[in-house]
């Protein structure tokens, strides 16, 4: 059975560099998915959650965004930032939630931190999310 080769790599290190059955993410015009056989593809990747899969198991990362290529059954997914679900702290990330959340409401949508704060809910639900999938 073909099988696809997934790297996620960061500025920091290769991340993940195995053989795998499927992969799935959120690019920029939405979430995504690669079986063996996929045709060439190209795009960025969106604030959100990397999850792949191993015959019966599965991993989730949490991303930051970056961009992904696939070339004969070669996934590259190039990440700013990325973590494994168990590596996640809940509770930190609950309360950078809620601190975003707190920040957004008191701006003006036109002011320029307004979507920093909402990048940074993004991100906190994206680790929340992918932490409540661990193995």
């Amino acid at each position: 059975m073909e099988r696809l080769n997934l790297e996620i790599i960061t500025p920091e290190r290769v991340v993940v560099s195995e053989e795998v059955d499927m992969v799935e993410a959120k690019g920029a015009l939405g979430e995504f998915g690669i079986l063996p056989g996929h045709v060439q593809f190209l795009t960025t990747l969106e604030i959100g959650e990397i999850c792949y899969a191993q015959g019966t198991q599965s991993r989730c990362l949490a991303t930051s965004g970056g961009f992904a290529e696939v070339v004969d059954n070669k996934v590259t997914f190039l990440v700013d930032t990325t973590e494994f679900a168990e590596e996640i702290d809940i509770d930190r990330a609950r309360r950078a939630l809620e601190r975003a959340e707190k920040e957004l409401k008191e701006l003006a949508a036109e002011e320029k931190e307004y979507k920093l704060y909402e990048l940074a809910i993004t991100r906190a639900m994206t680790r929340i999310s992918a932490a409540s999938k661990k193995l």
